[in-house]
Protein backbone atom coordinates (compact mmCIF):
# COMPACT_ATOMS: atom_id res chain seq x y z
CA UNK A 1 0.00 0.00 0.00
CA UNK A 2 1.29 3.36 -1.02
CA UNK A 3 1.94 5.98 1.62
CA UNK A 4 0.50 9.45 1.18
CA UNK A 5 3.85 10.80 0.07
CA UNK A 6 4.38 7.97 -2.44
CA UNK A 7 0.93 8.54 -3.95
CA UNK A 8 1.61 12.28 -4.05
CA UNK A 9 4.89 11.65 -5.92
CA UNK A 10 3.38 9.19 -8.44
CA UNK A 11 0.40 11.40 -9.33
CA UNK A 12 2.56 14.48 -9.92
CA UNK A 13 5.00 12.50 -12.13
CA UNK A 14 2.27 10.82 -14.22
CA UNK A 15 0.43 14.07 -14.91
CA UNK A 16 3.34 16.45 -15.35
CA UNK A 17 5.91 14.09 -16.94
CA UNK A 18 3.99 11.22 -18.54
CA UNK A 19 1.05 13.37 -19.64
CA UNK A 20 -1.74 11.29 -18.03
CA UNK A 21 -5.15 12.97 -18.09
CA UNK A 22 -6.52 14.37 -14.86
CA UNK A 23 -9.81 12.50 -15.30
CA UNK A 24 -8.01 9.13 -15.55
CA UNK A 25 -6.00 9.93 -12.43
CA UNK A 26 -9.20 10.79 -10.54
CA UNK A 27 -10.78 7.46 -11.51
CA UNK A 28 -7.65 5.42 -10.78
CA UNK A 29 -6.93 6.88 -7.35
CA UNK A 30 -10.50 7.72 -6.39
CA UNK A 31 -9.77 11.35 -5.50
CA UNK A 32 -11.76 14.55 -5.92
CA UNK A 33 -10.82 17.13 -8.54
CA UNK A 34 -9.94 19.70 -5.86
CA UNK A 35 -7.64 17.18 -4.21
CA UNK A 36 -5.91 16.56 -7.53
CA UNK A 37 -5.48 20.29 -8.01
CA UNK A 38 -3.87 20.56 -4.56
CA UNK A 39 -1.47 17.69 -5.36
CA UNK A 40 -0.38 19.35 -8.57
CA UNK A 41 0.06 22.70 -6.80
CA UNK A 42 2.25 21.56 -3.88
CA UNK A 43 5.32 19.27 -4.04
CA UNK A 44 4.34 17.77 -0.64
CA UNK A 45 1.15 17.62 1.42
CA UNK A 46 0.73 21.11 2.95
CA UNK A 47 -1.02 19.78 6.04
CA UNK A 48 -4.17 21.04 7.70
CA UNK A 49 -4.54 24.81 7.61
CA UNK A 50 -7.21 26.43 9.69
CA UNK A 51 -8.67 29.36 7.75
CA UNK A 52 -10.38 30.84 10.78
CA UNK A 53 -10.36 30.10 14.44
CA UNK A 54 -12.92 27.57 15.55
CA UNK A 55 -15.78 29.01 17.48
CA UNK A 56 -16.54 27.82 21.00
CA UNK A 57 -20.24 28.44 21.37
CA UNK A 58 -20.50 26.82 24.79
CA UNK A 59 -17.15 27.76 26.34
CA UNK A 60 -16.62 31.15 24.68
CA UNK A 61 -18.69 33.22 27.15
CA UNK A 62 -16.73 31.69 30.05
CA UNK A 63 -13.15 32.28 28.83
CA UNK A 64 -12.86 35.61 30.66
CA UNK A 65 -14.04 33.94 33.88
CA UNK A 66 -11.37 31.24 33.50
CA UNK A 67 -8.71 33.90 32.90
CA UNK A 68 -9.85 35.83 35.99
CA UNK A 69 -9.64 32.71 38.20
CA UNK A 70 -6.14 31.87 36.97
CA UNK A 71 -4.98 35.48 37.48
CA UNK A 72 -6.19 35.42 41.08
CA UNK A 73 -4.35 32.15 41.61
CA UNK A 74 -1.03 33.94 41.14
CA UNK A 75 -1.49 35.52 44.59
CA UNK A 76 -2.66 32.30 46.26
CA UNK A 77 -0.43 29.67 47.94
CA UNK A 78 0.90 27.17 45.41
CA UNK A 79 -0.85 24.24 47.06
CA UNK A 80 -4.21 26.03 47.07
CA UNK A 81 -4.54 26.99 43.43
CA UNK A 82 -7.25 25.86 41.02
CA UNK A 83 -6.92 22.72 38.99
CA UNK A 84 -8.78 22.38 35.67
CA UNK A 85 -11.26 20.07 37.40
CA UNK A 86 -11.94 22.62 40.14
CA UNK A 87 -12.50 25.39 37.56
CA UNK A 88 -14.89 23.12 35.64
CA UNK A 89 -16.85 22.40 38.82
CA UNK A 90 -17.13 26.10 39.65
CA UNK A 91 -18.22 27.02 36.11
CA UNK A 92 -21.00 24.45 36.25
CA UNK A 93 -22.17 25.29 39.77
CA UNK A 94 -21.71 29.06 39.94
CA UNK A 95 -22.03 30.20 36.31
CA UNK A 96 -24.29 27.64 34.62
CA UNK A 97 -21.73 26.20 32.20
CA UNK A 98 -23.27 23.36 30.17
CA UNK A 99 -20.25 22.23 28.17
CA UNK A 100 -17.74 19.42 28.76
CA UNK A 101 -14.67 19.14 30.94
CA UNK A 102 -12.22 18.58 28.05
CA UNK A 103 -12.90 22.05 26.56
CA UNK A 104 -12.23 23.65 29.96
CA UNK A 105 -9.02 21.67 30.42
CA UNK A 106 -7.73 22.75 27.00
CA UNK A 107 -8.61 26.39 27.70
CA UNK A 108 -6.70 26.28 31.03
CA UNK A 109 -3.72 24.68 29.31
CA UNK A 110 -3.66 27.33 26.56
CA UNK A 111 -3.90 30.19 29.06
CA UNK A 112 -1.05 28.86 31.20
CA UNK A 113 1.11 28.29 28.12
CA UNK A 114 0.67 31.92 27.06
CA UNK A 115 1.71 33.14 30.50
CA UNK A 116 4.60 30.71 31.03
CA UNK A 117 7.90 32.47 31.54
CA UNK A 118 10.73 32.00 29.04
CA UNK A 119 14.32 32.08 30.25
CA UNK A 120 17.55 33.17 28.59
CA UNK A 121 20.35 30.55 28.57
CA UNK A 122 23.17 31.81 30.79
CA UNK A 123 26.92 31.46 30.45
CA UNK A 124 28.60 30.47 33.73
CA UNK A 125 32.23 31.54 34.19
CA UNK A 126 34.69 29.27 35.98
CA UNK A 127 35.09 29.65 39.71
CA UNK A 128 31.45 30.33 40.63
CA UNK A 129 29.05 28.15 42.66
CA UNK A 130 25.40 27.71 43.63
CA UNK A 131 24.02 26.35 46.93
CA UNK A 132 20.72 24.84 48.01
CA UNK A 133 19.24 22.34 50.45
CA UNK A 134 17.11 19.36 49.43
CA UNK A 135 15.43 16.68 51.51
CA UNK A 136 15.27 12.90 51.34
CA UNK A 137 14.46 9.91 53.53
CA UNK A 138 17.33 7.76 54.80
CA UNK A 139 17.82 5.05 57.42
CA UNK A 140 20.41 5.73 60.12
CA UNK A 141 21.06 2.90 62.59
CA UNK A 142 17.80 1.27 61.53
CA UNK A 143 15.67 4.40 62.02
CA UNK A 144 13.90 6.01 59.06
CA UNK A 145 14.27 9.77 59.17
CA UNK A 146 14.14 12.82 56.96
CA UNK A 147 17.55 14.28 56.19
CA UNK A 148 18.67 17.62 54.82
CA UNK A 149 20.98 17.34 51.79
CA UNK A 150 23.35 20.29 51.39
CA UNK A 151 24.32 20.65 47.71
CA UNK A 152 26.94 22.95 46.21
CA UNK A 153 27.51 22.88 42.44
CA UNK A 154 29.99 24.50 40.07
CA UNK A 155 27.99 25.32 36.90
CA UNK A 156 31.07 25.65 34.69
CA UNK A 157 32.36 22.10 35.31
CA UNK A 158 29.06 20.66 36.57
CA UNK A 159 30.96 19.29 39.60
CA UNK A 160 28.81 18.60 42.63
CA UNK A 161 29.22 18.20 46.38
CA UNK A 162 26.42 16.68 48.46
CA UNK A 163 26.42 16.22 52.24
CA UNK A 164 23.74 14.82 54.55
CA UNK A 165 22.82 16.45 57.87
CA UNK A 166 20.10 15.81 60.48
CA UNK A 167 18.40 19.13 59.70
CA UNK A 168 18.79 22.42 57.84
CA UNK A 169 20.13 25.04 60.24
CA UNK A 170 22.94 27.55 60.65
CA UNK A 171 25.61 25.10 61.78
CA UNK A 172 24.87 22.52 59.04
CA UNK A 173 24.77 25.33 56.46
CA UNK A 174 28.22 26.43 57.58
CA UNK A 175 29.66 22.92 57.80
CA UNK A 176 28.31 22.15 54.34
CA UNK A 177 30.36 25.05 52.96
CA UNK A 178 33.49 23.90 54.79
CA UNK A 179 33.12 20.34 53.46
CA UNK A 180 32.36 21.52 49.91
CA UNK A 181 35.37 23.85 49.82
CA UNK A 182 37.63 21.02 50.95
CA UNK A 183 36.05 18.65 48.40
CA UNK A 184 36.60 21.07 45.50
CA UNK A 185 40.03 22.17 46.69
CA UNK A 186 39.21 25.88 46.69
CA UNK A 187 36.68 28.59 47.51
CA UNK A 188 34.37 29.85 44.72
CA UNK A 189 34.65 33.59 44.12
CA UNK A 190 30.88 34.04 43.92
CA UNK A 191 28.12 31.85 45.37
CA UNK A 192 24.39 32.12 44.57
CA UNK A 193 21.70 31.47 47.20
CA UNK A 194 18.00 31.68 47.75
CA UNK A 195 16.67 33.95 50.50
CA UNK A 196 16.89 31.50 53.40
CA UNK A 197 16.53 32.89 56.93
CA UNK A 198 19.83 31.19 57.74
CA UNK A 199 21.60 33.84 55.65
CA UNK A 200 19.10 36.71 55.26
CA UNK A 201 17.56 38.75 58.08
CA UNK A 202 15.49 41.09 55.90
CA UNK A 203 14.90 41.50 52.16
CA UNK A 204 15.05 45.03 50.78
CA UNK A 205 14.37 46.44 47.34
CA UNK A 206 15.80 44.52 44.44
CA UNK A 207 18.86 42.68 45.69
CA UNK A 208 19.30 44.60 48.94
CA UNK A 209 19.73 42.16 51.82
CA UNK A 210 20.54 42.44 55.51
CA UNK A 211 22.60 39.35 56.28
CA UNK A 212 22.83 37.29 59.46
CA UNK A 213 25.91 37.58 61.65
CA UNK A 214 26.83 33.90 61.18
CA UNK A 215 26.66 34.19 57.38
CA UNK A 216 28.87 37.28 57.54
CA UNK A 217 31.32 35.37 59.75
CA UNK A 218 31.47 32.55 57.18
CA UNK A 219 31.96 35.07 54.37
CA UNK A 220 34.62 36.98 56.30
CA UNK A 221 36.59 33.79 56.85
CA UNK A 222 36.56 32.61 53.21
CA UNK A 223 36.23 35.97 51.36
CA UNK A 224 33.68 34.86 48.73
CA UNK A 225 31.05 37.20 47.25
CA UNK A 226 27.36 36.45 47.74
CA UNK A 227 24.55 36.60 45.17
CA UNK A 228 20.96 36.25 46.38
CA UNK A 229 18.19 35.46 43.91
CA UNK A 230 15.30 37.83 43.46
CA UNK A 231 12.16 36.83 45.32
CA UNK A 232 10.35 33.95 43.59
CA UNK A 233 13.15 33.65 41.02
CA UNK A 234 14.80 30.32 41.87
CA UNK A 235 15.72 29.96 38.18
CA UNK A 236 18.65 32.27 38.92
CA UNK A 237 20.28 29.26 40.55
CA UNK A 238 18.63 26.68 38.33
CA UNK A 239 21.82 24.63 38.03
CA UNK A 240 21.81 23.60 41.68
CA UNK A 241 18.01 23.21 41.67
CA UNK A 242 18.41 20.60 38.94
CA UNK A 243 21.29 18.79 40.62
CA UNK A 244 19.48 18.57 43.96
CA UNK A 245 16.96 16.37 42.19
CA UNK A 246 19.77 14.53 40.40
CA UNK A 247 21.41 13.77 43.75
CA UNK A 248 18.20 12.45 45.26
CA UNK A 249 17.34 10.23 42.27
CA UNK A 250 20.81 8.84 41.63
CA UNK A 251 22.49 8.67 45.03
CA UNK A 252 19.57 8.05 47.41
CA UNK A 253 17.33 5.61 45.51
CA UNK A 254 16.38 3.15 46.86
CA UNK A 255 16.24 4.60 50.38
CA UNK A 256 19.79 3.98 51.68
CA UNK A 257 20.59 2.46 55.05
CA UNK A 258 23.76 3.25 57.01
CA UNK A 259 24.94 2.74 60.56
CA UNK A 260 26.13 6.34 61.00
CA UNK A 261 25.89 9.77 59.42
CA UNK A 262 29.60 9.53 58.64
CA UNK A 263 29.03 6.38 56.55
CA UNK A 264 26.21 8.08 54.62
CA UNK A 265 28.40 11.08 53.85
CA UNK A 266 31.26 8.86 52.70
CA UNK A 267 28.80 7.26 50.26
CA UNK A 268 27.76 10.68 48.93
CA UNK A 269 31.36 11.89 48.55
CA UNK A 270 32.29 8.74 46.66
CA UNK A 271 29.29 9.15 44.34
CA UNK A 272 30.17 12.82 43.67
CA UNK A 273 33.77 11.85 42.90
CA UNK A 274 32.74 9.10 40.49
CA UNK A 275 30.41 11.52 38.70
CA UNK A 276 33.42 13.62 37.69
CA UNK A 277 34.30 11.04 35.01
CA UNK A 278 31.20 11.94 32.96
CA UNK A 279 31.28 14.27 29.95
CA UNK A 280 28.27 16.52 29.42
CA UNK A 281 26.58 16.91 26.06
CA UNK A 282 27.98 19.85 24.12
CA UNK A 283 30.97 20.40 26.42
CA UNK A 284 34.59 19.53 25.82
CA UNK A 285 36.38 17.37 28.37
CA UNK A 286 35.09 15.46 31.36
CA UNK A 287 33.81 17.11 34.50
CA UNK A 288 37.13 16.36 36.18
CA UNK A 289 39.04 18.15 33.41
CA UNK A 290 36.75 21.18 33.54
CA UNK A 291 37.04 21.21 37.33
CA UNK A 292 40.72 22.09 36.92
CA UNK A 293 39.66 25.37 35.28
CA UNK A 294 37.25 25.99 38.14
CA UNK A 295 40.03 25.47 40.67
CA UNK A 296 42.35 27.88 38.91
CA UNK A 297 39.68 30.57 39.13
CA UNK A 298 38.86 29.88 42.81
CA UNK A 299 40.19 31.53 45.94
CA UNK A 300 42.68 29.51 48.02
CA UNK A 301 41.52 27.62 51.09
CA UNK A 302 42.04 29.37 54.41
CA UNK A 303 44.78 27.98 56.64
CA UNK A 304 42.70 28.70 59.74
CA UNK A 305 39.97 26.30 60.85
CA UNK A 306 36.40 27.54 60.68
CA UNK A 307 34.08 26.51 63.51
CA UNK A 308 30.55 25.75 62.37
CA UNK A 309 28.30 26.81 65.22
CA UNK A 310 25.21 28.75 66.24
CA UNK A 311 25.04 31.05 69.26
CA UNK A 312 21.86 31.74 71.20
CA UNK A 313 21.14 33.62 74.40
CA UNK A 314 19.07 31.42 76.73
CA UNK A 315 18.10 31.39 80.40
CA UNK A 316 18.62 28.59 82.89
CA UNK A 317 15.41 27.62 84.68
CA UNK A 318 14.80 26.48 88.27
CA UNK A 319 15.84 22.93 87.32
CA UNK A 320 19.19 24.24 86.10
CA UNK A 321 18.30 23.41 82.48
CA UNK A 322 18.84 25.49 79.35
CA UNK A 323 16.86 24.95 76.16
CA UNK A 324 18.68 24.91 72.85
CA UNK A 325 17.18 23.70 69.57
CA UNK A 326 14.13 22.24 71.39
CA UNK A 327 16.26 20.11 73.79
CA UNK A 328 17.16 20.80 77.44
CA UNK A 329 20.75 20.61 78.71
CA UNK A 330 21.92 20.84 82.32
CA UNK A 331 24.52 23.12 83.88
CA UNK A 332 25.78 23.49 87.49
CA UNK A 333 22.99 24.53 89.85
CA UNK A 334 24.90 27.65 90.91
CA UNK A 335 24.01 29.09 87.48
CA UNK A 336 20.25 28.47 87.69
CA UNK A 337 18.03 31.47 86.86
CA UNK A 338 20.91 33.17 85.00
CA UNK A 339 21.47 34.30 81.45
CA UNK A 340 23.49 31.70 79.54
CA UNK A 341 25.12 31.67 76.10
CA UNK A 342 24.52 28.38 74.25
CA UNK A 343 27.01 27.55 71.49
CA UNK A 344 25.70 24.70 69.34
CA UNK A 345 28.01 22.83 67.00
CA UNK A 346 27.49 19.67 65.01
CA UNK A 347 28.74 17.42 67.82
CA UNK A 348 28.58 19.46 71.03
CA UNK A 349 26.56 22.07 72.89
CA UNK A 350 28.62 24.39 75.10
CA UNK A 351 27.07 26.56 77.80
CA UNK A 352 28.97 29.65 78.93
CA UNK A 353 28.32 32.32 81.57
CA UNK A 354 30.28 35.56 81.30
CA UNK A 355 32.60 33.91 78.75
CA UNK A 356 33.33 31.04 81.17
CA UNK A 357 32.60 27.52 79.97
CA UNK A 358 30.38 25.94 82.62
CA UNK A 359 28.96 22.88 80.80
CA UNK A 360 29.50 20.80 77.68
CA UNK A 361 27.14 18.14 76.28
CA UNK A 362 27.05 15.91 73.17
CA UNK A 363 24.72 17.52 70.59
CA UNK A 364 21.33 15.88 70.20
CA UNK A 365 19.33 16.13 66.96
CA UNK A 366 16.18 14.72 68.55
CA UNK A 367 13.38 16.87 69.93
CA UNK A 368 12.06 17.62 73.43
CA UNK A 369 14.70 15.58 75.26
CA UNK A 370 16.52 16.31 78.55
CA UNK A 371 20.25 15.69 78.95
CA UNK A 372 21.76 15.74 82.44
CA UNK A 373 25.28 15.70 83.78
CA UNK A 374 25.01 14.20 87.33
CA UNK A 375 27.97 16.28 88.52
CA UNK A 376 25.96 19.46 87.98
CA UNK A 377 23.55 18.54 90.80
CA UNK A 378 25.90 17.15 93.50
CA UNK A 379 26.48 20.52 95.19
CA UNK A 380 22.71 20.97 95.56
CA UNK A 381 22.22 17.37 96.73
CA UNK A 382 24.86 17.85 99.41
CA UNK A 383 22.53 20.42 100.94
CA UNK A 384 19.45 18.30 100.23
CA UNK A 385 20.62 14.67 100.68
CA UNK A 386 17.03 13.47 101.15
CA UNK A 387 16.46 13.91 97.38
CA UNK A 388 19.47 11.79 96.42
CA UNK A 389 17.61 8.53 95.70
CA UNK A 390 14.93 10.32 93.68
CA UNK A 391 17.14 12.68 91.68
CA UNK A 392 16.38 12.27 87.97
CA UNK A 393 19.87 13.38 86.81
CA UNK A 394 21.38 10.41 88.74
CA UNK A 395 18.87 7.81 87.56
CA UNK A 396 20.99 6.16 84.87
CA UNK A 397 24.40 6.97 86.34
CA UNK A 398 26.49 3.80 86.20
CA UNK A 399 29.32 3.65 88.76
CA UNK A 400 31.72 0.83 89.78
CA UNK A 401 30.66 -1.58 92.52
CA UNK A 402 33.14 -0.06 95.00
CA UNK A 403 31.02 3.14 95.03
CA UNK A 404 27.91 1.22 96.14
CA UNK A 405 29.89 -0.70 98.78
CA UNK A 406 31.26 2.58 100.13
CA UNK A 407 27.76 4.03 100.47
CA UNK A 408 26.49 0.99 102.36
CA UNK A 409 29.38 1.24 104.82
CA UNK A 410 28.98 4.98 105.28
CA UNK A 411 25.24 4.68 105.97
CA UNK A 412 25.87 1.78 108.34
CA UNK A 413 28.43 3.87 110.27
CA UNK A 414 26.65 7.26 110.28
CA UNK A 415 23.05 6.65 109.31
CA UNK A 416 21.46 9.53 107.38
CA UNK A 417 24.71 11.48 107.60
CA UNK A 418 26.34 8.67 105.61
CA UNK A 419 24.44 9.81 102.48
CA UNK A 420 25.94 13.28 102.82
CA UNK A 421 29.40 11.71 103.23
CA UNK A 422 28.83 9.68 100.06
CA UNK A 423 27.82 12.80 98.12
CA UNK A 424 31.04 14.50 99.28
CA UNK A 425 32.96 11.59 97.81
CA UNK A 426 31.05 11.87 94.52
CA UNK A 427 31.92 15.56 94.36
CA UNK A 428 35.56 14.54 94.05
CA UNK A 429 34.60 13.60 90.46
CA UNK A 430 34.48 17.32 89.74
CA UNK A 431 38.28 17.21 89.57
CA UNK A 432 39.03 13.53 88.95
CA UNK A 433 37.88 10.74 86.65
CA UNK A 434 35.79 7.76 87.73
CA UNK A 435 38.71 5.27 87.42
CA UNK A 436 40.96 7.53 89.53
CA UNK A 437 38.35 7.93 92.26
CA UNK A 438 37.55 4.23 92.10
CA UNK A 439 41.19 3.37 92.92
CA UNK A 440 41.14 5.83 95.85
CA UNK A 441 37.93 4.28 97.21
CA UNK A 442 39.35 0.77 96.92
CA UNK A 443 42.48 1.86 98.79
CA UNK A 444 40.39 3.37 101.61
CA UNK A 445 38.13 0.32 101.86
CA UNK A 446 41.21 -1.92 102.05
CA UNK A 447 42.13 -0.30 105.40
CA UNK A 448 38.47 -0.23 106.55
CA UNK A 449 38.25 3.56 106.15
CA UNK A 450 35.14 5.16 104.68
CA UNK A 451 35.49 8.85 105.61
CA UNK A 452 35.36 11.23 102.67
CA UNK A 453 38.51 13.02 103.87
CA UNK A 454 40.50 9.78 103.84
CA UNK A 455 39.40 9.06 100.28
CA UNK A 456 40.27 12.61 99.28
CA UNK A 457 43.80 12.17 100.66
CA UNK A 458 44.26 8.90 98.77
CA UNK A 459 43.04 10.59 95.59
CA UNK A 460 45.25 13.68 95.93
CA UNK A 461 48.30 11.51 96.66
CA UNK A 462 47.72 9.56 93.47
CA UNK A 463 47.10 12.72 91.44
CA UNK A 464 50.32 14.41 92.58
CA UNK A 465 52.88 14.45 89.78
CA UNK A 466 56.61 14.09 90.47
CA UNK A 467 58.79 17.09 89.68
CA UNK A 468 60.31 16.67 86.26
CA UNK A 469 64.03 17.18 85.62
CA UNK A 470 64.79 20.65 84.34
CA UNK A 471 65.65 20.79 80.64
CA UNK A 472 67.12 23.55 78.48
CA UNK A 473 65.19 22.31 75.43
CA UNK A 474 63.03 25.09 74.08
CA UNK A 475 64.87 27.72 76.16
CA UNK A 476 67.55 29.11 73.83
CA UNK A 477 67.98 32.25 75.97
CA UNK A 478 69.17 30.11 78.92
CA UNK A 479 71.57 28.07 76.83
CA UNK A 480 73.84 31.12 76.50
CA UNK A 481 74.26 31.42 80.29
CA UNK A 482 77.47 29.83 81.65
CA UNK A 483 77.96 29.16 85.36
CA UNK A 484 81.39 28.27 86.67
CA UNK A 485 81.81 24.92 88.38
CA UNK A 486 81.65 25.09 92.21
CA UNK A 487 84.91 24.40 94.11
CA UNK A 488 83.96 21.92 96.83
CA UNK A 489 87.43 21.87 98.40
CA UNK A 490 86.43 24.61 100.85
CA UNK A 491 83.94 22.30 102.51
CA UNK A 492 86.81 20.05 103.64
CA UNK A 493 88.31 22.86 105.74
CA UNK A 494 85.01 23.44 107.49
CA UNK A 495 84.48 19.81 108.41
CA UNK A 496 86.81 19.68 111.47
CA UNK A 497 85.42 22.95 112.83
CA UNK A 498 81.85 21.66 112.40
CA UNK A 499 82.65 18.39 114.22
CA UNK A 500 84.26 20.30 117.14
CA UNK A 501 81.20 22.53 117.48
CA UNK A 502 78.90 19.52 117.55
CA UNK A 503 80.98 17.80 120.27
CA UNK A 504 80.90 20.90 122.46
Amino acid sequence: MLTDMEMWRDIRRRVEVEGASKRSIQREYGIHFQTLQKILKYPEPPGYRERKKRSRPKLGPFLEIIASILDQDKEAPKKQRHTAQRIFDRLCKEYGYAGGYTAVREAVKEYKARGAEVFVPLEHPAGEAQVDFGFADVEIAGERRKTAIFVMTLPYSDAIYAGAFPKECTETFQQGHVNAFNHFGGVPKRISYDNSKIAVVTIGKGRERKLTREFLRLQSHYHFQEHFCLVRRPNEKGHVETLVGFTRRNYLVPVPSFDTWEALNRHLIEACSQDLSRQLRGKTGTKAERLQSDRKAMLPLSKDTFEARRIEKVRANSLSLCRFDSNDYSLPTMYAHREVTAVGGLDTVKLTVNDKLVAKHPRSWDKEQCYFDPLHYLALLERKPGAFDFAKPLKDWELPESFHLLRRRQEADWGAEGTRQYIKVLRLLEKASVPELNRAIESALAINASESEVIRLFLETRLEKPVEAFSLDGRPHLQKVHIAAVDLAGYGALTPAWQTAVQQ
